[in-house]
């Protein structure tokens, strides 16, 4: 048999010699792994009181099913980055799909839900390796003018999996049991597995590097204390000693990271991204527009059901509202971001958002699904307009030998900015609810009469109206800042020119 050698990547010059032609076949394998990936995190939340029952335990237990996944998926992502970077992405991205799929098999077997909690660390082993490198890889199977709607595809994605999860999940839970919503990953995964062998194209770095194990560890533990302190802190209070303790630790470990980071010859993060302006501000709002996102997402079920008093089964359908008019809109926006910029584009989904927040502001204790569809509608198309293209721009800034690094920033703000939204988010609207009930309620927030809880509630989206006007503001220096360094490269490039 002809033995067949990876191409190399010796300069950043060969890099702009790939073969395109087989995009679209590299996009359906990418776009399995973040559908699957999607759909397993909300499938999974549906089946949470199943799971307390059949599995004889309580929900402090249980949701560590959910928590052990998103902790451990969170703490290796970027790690995942950078040795894909140093090794190449396809060898990485085919064994993820293959450890998700193991996992979710696992998953599915599992006698008790201690063995779940393992074998869903199993699974976000895998997931870590597939989300990880799935925008480093179609960023580089695309051609530069097609980048921005490459991204938006697979930005729809994500819509459809959150959209499809917990109707899934409810279907194969009602019409089988639990153990399906794990075992159906089983076709998909080795679908996926097969097209990411054949498609997927084994570019390899040409320069030696050695990966930075002592940076590794000290982000490892450094964000798993972060992660554990804003998941722990929503029950033991942010104020509990051991919170304040992981807290420290991770200010701790993560100057230890930074330490290592500027002395190490060949650092896990090459710190110097951030000094180009225009990446930082890209990576900042994102996580400040997930914050915003996931923080509403957690909030919603309880004003849905609790004050307005729909079914679990309407509150799935409202939700996905906002996911549905994002998935219609990141395509578009993506597309239009390869034609007018990424930049602007950027700008008017943060502008979307801000008027979307406004208008939630208004929620009432009798709001229509008319007048509810009305004010979420804007949120989802803001996100989708926003969304593609900071992705595209974030992957557009780096050097193509550091897609892999900078695919891991993009994911991992996402997760910390999700983990933080719903933490600070929910006690936000916590601490206004008891402010209106005039002090702590026994039963929790939920507790409290509607209308205290809606007040709570237009605070809470109030100030979120703020904190995305901080991230548009930053949006709009980016774009000031672009044009700025537009103009000086056009002022020099006419200067030089002969006369």
């Amino acid at each position: 048999m002809e033995h067949h050698t990876p191409p190399v990547i010796e300069s950043e010059e060969e890099l702009e010699e790939v073969d395109y032609s087989q995009k679209w076949f590299v996009m359906i394998a990418v776009s399995i792994a973040i559908f699957m990936a999607t759909v397993d995190g909300s499938i999974v939340n549906v089946a949470l009181p199943t799971l307390v029952r059949d599995l004889q335990t309580n929900f402090a237990i249980v949701q560590w099913v959910v928590l052990s996944y998103l902790l451990t998926q969170a703490t290796l992502m970027l790690g995942v980055g950078r040795l894909a970077d140093i090794r190449g992405k396809k060898p990485l991205y085919t064994s993820g799909f293959v450890v998700f799929t193991i996992g979710s098999v696992l998953c599915g077997l599992a006698p008790t839900v201690g063995w779940l909690i393992a074998f869903r660390v199993v699974q976000a082993v895998g997931a870590s390796m597939v989300l990880a490198l799935g925008l480093a890889i179609v960023t580089e199977a695309f051609p530069a003018n097609e980048r921005g709607k490459a991204l938006g595809i697979a930005g729809s994605t994500v819509s459809l999996g959150i959209v499809i999860g917990p109707v899934l999940g409810g279907l194969l839970i009602e019409a089988f049991s639990w153990h399906w919503i794990f075992f159906v990953n089983l076709p998909v995964g080795i679908v996926g597995t097969l097209l990411a062998m054949r498609y997927v194209p084994d570019v390899r770095p040409g320069i030696e590097q050695q990966f930075d194990v002592g940076g590794a560890l000290a982000l490892f533990t450094s964000l798993l204390s972060l992660l554990l302190a804003l998941t722990l802190g929503q029950e033991r209070s942010f104020t509990d000693p051991f919170i304040l303790a992981l807290f420290g630790g991770f200010v701790l470990f993560l100057s230890i990271f930074i330490f290592i980071e500027r002395r190490h010859p060949q650092p896990m993060i090459d710190l110097r991204l951030f000094r180009n302006l225009l990446f930082t501000i890209n990576l900042v709002t994102g996580f400040m527009v997930f914050v915003a996102i996931a923080g509403t997402i957690i909030l919603l079920p309880f004003y849905l059901e609790l004050v307005l008093g729909f079914s679990t089964g309407d509150v799935g359908l409202l939700l996905a509202v906002s996911p549905i008019a994002l998935g219609i809109t990141a395509p578009i926006s993506g597309a239009l971001s390869d034609r007018v910029g990424t930049r602007p584009m950027t700008v008017i989904g943060l502008a979307m958002l801000v008027v979307g927040y406004f208008t939630i502001s208004t929620l009432s204790t009798d709001t229509t699904v008319i007048g509810y569809i009305l004010r979420f509608t804007p949120i989802g198309i803001g996100m989708g307009t926003f969304q593609s293209p900071n992705n595209s721009a974030v992957m557009g800034t780096v050097p193509r030998r550091h897609l892999g690094i900078a695919s891991g920033l993009l994911a991992i703000t996402r997760t910390l900015g999700q983990t933080t939204g719903i933490a600070i988010v929910g006690a936000v609207w916590a601490s206004r609810v008891f402010h209106y009930a005039g002090g702590p309620l026994e039963d929790g927030a939920t507790a409290a009469p509607p209308a205290i809880q809606v007040a709570g509630l237009n605070d809470t989206f109030l100030g979120l109206v703020a904190f995305i006007a901080i991230a548009l503001a930053l949006g709009l220096w980016g774009l000031w800042r672009e044009r700025d360094l537009l103009v000086a490269r056009w002022n020099k490039k006419t200067s030089e020119a002969p006369v």
